[in-house]
């Protein structure tokens, strides 16, 4: 006998009895089986954190992308299906000169997730086609402030003080819950990140396989070095 779900789960544009579309949910959990991602936002600006989950000595850190530039004012970190993020990105990349061009300015962070997130929505309600497998960290400054916003595989988003995506969601969220203040510097915001990637690895983290991104008021969206990157986690793991 097939299981109640299966006539469901076929075609993304059917609804189950109960308004669920097992297609999206499916998304969902490979977004929870990806490496795990945090993004902290402080007082001039956000900071996103991943862990790359190097699974083999063989592997090049470095060709393991988790972290990119989506504008001079923006990047994001993914977890989930890094195929599908990066299609995303290349869209928004997109969108992202398409507003300079035509406006002369820069776009604005939420503009930019609507923009990412109206594109996810389609691919949950059209028939051959399946959702995007992938949710994204979108951290950015414009005028109105540093922004950090989730991204879900349904085309909803969430604007967050700090929030994390992927495997260890539950741990990193339960850690900023209880750490989280208003008004940290830099330094504060990357020191409360790693802890909270700590947290959310099960403290199994390995300080080689950490990358962390910044965008800041006074400088654009950039990847810090890795020497940097391995001395901001050491000294937050040593202390936490």
């Amino acid at each position: 006998m097939q299981p109640a779900n299966m006539a469901y789960d076929r075609a993304i544009t059917v609804f189950s009895p109960d308004g669920r579309l097992f297609q999206v949910e499916y998304a969902r959990e490979a977004v929870k089986r990806g490496t795990t991602t945090v993004g902290v936002k402080y007082k001039t600006g956000v900071v996103l954190i991943v862990d790359k989950r190097i699974t083999s000595r063989l592997i090049e850190p470095k060709s393991i992308e988790k972290i990119f530039k989506i504008d001079d004012h923006i990047g994001c970190a993914t977890s989930g299906l890094v195929a599908d993020a990066r299609t995303l990105i290349d869209r928004a990349r997109i969108d992202a000169q398409i507003n300079e061009i035509t406006y002369n300015e820069k776009i604005q962070v939420k503009t930019l997730v609507k923009k990412i997130c109206d594109f996810k929505q389609t691919y949950t309600q059209y028939g051959g086609v399946r959702p995007f497998g992938t949710a994204l960290l979108v951290a950015g400054y414009d005028e109105t402030g540093p922004r950090l916003f989730s991204t879900d595989p349904s085309g909803a988003f969430m604007e967050y003080k700090a929030s994390s995506e992927g495997s260890g969601r539950n741990g990193a969220m339960s850690f900023f819950e209880d750490n989280y203040k208003e008004g940290m510097n830099m330094e504060e915001a990357i020191d409360l990140g790693v802890k909270a990637l700590y947290k959310g690895t099960e403290e199994q983290l390995n300080p080689e396989a950490v990358e962390i991104g910044v965008v800041d008021k006074s400088f654009d969206f950039h990847i810090l070095p890795h020497d940097e990157t391995i001395e901001y986690v050491k000294k937050a793991i040593g202390g936490s």
